[in-house]
């Protein structure tokens, strides 16, 4: 199992998450907003660690983790034939490094690109620890 750290009040980001949501329906990924902070510090992930891009996690490892656009590629290669993609973008010479800027230009343009919302996007996948699922 997975957690995805997401920006909860970033229309791209919960447009993203919604997505995954319908995709996944909560077999490998689980969600939480990076503003949990509350949360995140069980993990040692701070809100200037979050600042760097969506964080994949991986539960059963939790020191395993990914960032940015390496997440992306790593939440394509877990879902059904995402990785016949990812290993073709990876295999296209300089995708890799167009794909790196190209994260990092919306991560730090989102809002003014596809704007905010009022309040935090709450998935119907929350991440649970043991028998206990938190709902954000």
């Amino acid at each position: 199992m997975y957690t995805v750290i997401y920006d909860g009040t970033c229309n791209l980001c919960v447009t993203l998450v919604r997505l995954l949501e319908q995709l996944d329906q909560g077999k490998q990924l689980q969600y939480v907003p990076m503003q949990q902070t509350a949360t995140l510090q069980q993990w040692q992930i701070s809100p200037q660690d979050c600042e760097q891009g969506m964080i994949l996690l991986d539960q059963t490892a939790p020191t395993q983790r990914w960032q940015g656009s390496d997440a992306a590629e790593e939440i394509g290669r877990l879902l059904p034939l995402g990785n016949l993609f990812v290993q073709a973008y990876r295999a296209l010479p300089g995708a890799k490094a167009g794909g790196d800027g190209f994260y990092a230009f919306i991560r730090d343009h989102r809002y003014q690109l596809l704007g905010g919302r009022e309040g935090v996007y709450e998935s119907a996948y929350p991440t649970c620890e043991g028998d206990q699922c938190t709902q954000f």
